[in-house]
């Protein structure tokens, strides 16, 4: 008796469910969470772009956590950001790298990246970039007389870097120099007419007076010797003349696994028949700036469809749009007198300026 008794007491306890867990909020751009997913986006374009210089993060326009299950998330960023000083070959820490200003002719870089998080561990799916110059517009509002980005095919400027290149391997006792490519170019002509350029070099197996017999045998040094460097050169035509040339080597560098050194940014051999007596290779017509143009799948990625990442851009906006128009509704609520509305979680401060 006292055991069916239990049994019927036993069935009239009420049963608690398990209450599911609520989602986590969203991120917000500024969150340390969605900086060093970043952190790690950033690195992963400059390791893999091939031209030009490094790029710095401006700005974090938009993220999007896409849960997969238990410690693993896809996560896709819209992120804005600056090219520095530092050329994509130096070995410079891009925490040392100098961001360009407005009056230097800023370049900015626009990038859709998507990685993947488990337990924790940030690692690139996929990315796509493309850069441009600053408007002219805007460089003649801050600094009315500045020099604006010159063609890399300008005939002034070619002119300049074999001038250059020239007198520097005729004074060296060190490598020949090559040319890899040109950086940046402007031509100034007031005050005085100046042409001023930035190129990649690298060191060759002759020595500078080696090559006066044969430049031509003079080929850049094998991957495990290479040696690539950066030179600028200021050429003043007018009211006088004069060169001056300043050329870096970085010394032989290691590369990372996934990089191998031929495929390294900026490294690129003549092809036969080309020209080289100046160590010119040829620019592309009108450029003024090397395009980040990056468009990257990581091959050994579990996932790397770079379509995703334009669908998931879409449908990220379309979110933000809705939050945005629901922020609108909600702001319009009567507020006690001195109330500060939060910041939105997105588009992010911005950490240098907005081109």
């Amino acid at each position: 008796m006292k055991a069916l008794v239990a049994l019927i007491l036993l069935v009239q306890l009420p049963i608690h469910k398990a209450v599911p867990a609520a989602p986590p909020a969203p991120l917000g751009c500024d969150d340390p969470e969605s900086e060093a997913a970043a952190e790690v986006a950033v690195n992963y374009i400059n390791g893999h772009s091939h031209h030009g210089y490094k790029f710095a993060l401006n700005r974090i326009e938009d993220i999007r956590v896409v849960p997969q299950g238990p410690n693993n998330d896809i996560i896709f960023l819209e992120l804005d950001l600056l090219e520095t000083k530092c050329p994509i070959l130096s070995p410079t820490p891009l925490a040392n790298c100098t961001v360009r200003t407005i009056a230097e002719h800023a370049v900015e870089g626009d990038c859709d990246v998507k990685l993947q998080k488990v337990d924790g561990t940030l690692s690139v799916l996929a990315s796509k970039c493309h850069s441009h110059a600053d408007s002219s517009e805007d460089i003649l509002k801050v600094c009315p007389d500045c020099p604006l980005l010159a063609s890399l095919n300008n005939t002034e400027v070619l002119e300049t870097v074999s001038a250059a290149l020239n007198d520097y391997n005729s004074k060296t006792t060190d490598s020949y120099l090559r040319l890899l490519e040109i950086g940046r170019a402007k031509v100034q002509y007031h005050p005085g007419h100046v042409v001023v350029t930035e190129f990649a070099v690298g060191a060759t197996n002759c020595s500078a007076e080696e090559a006066k017999a044969n430049v031509g045998a003079c080929q850049l040094l094998p991957e495990d010797q290479s040696n690539f460097g950066f030179c600028t050169a200021v050429m003043v035509k007018l009211p006088s003349q004069d060169l001056q040339v300043d050329c870096q080597l970085y010394g032989h560098q290691v590369p990372t696994p996934d990089i191998p050194l031929l495929s390294w940014p900026g490294v690129t051999y003549a092809h036969p028949g080309q020209d080289t007596s100046a160590g010119l290779a040829p620019s592309a017509v009108g450029v003024t700036n090397h395009n980040l143009g990056l468009f990257h799948n990581n091959p050994v990625a579990s996932e790397s469809s770079s379509s995703e990442i334009l669908r998931s851009v879409l449908s990220a906006k379309s979110v933000t749009k809705r939050a945005v128009a629901e922020a609108a509704q909600h702001d319009k609520v009567p507020r006690p007198v001195g109330f500060v509305p939060p910041p939105p979680p997105c588009p992010g401060k911005i950490r240098h300026f907005d081109i």
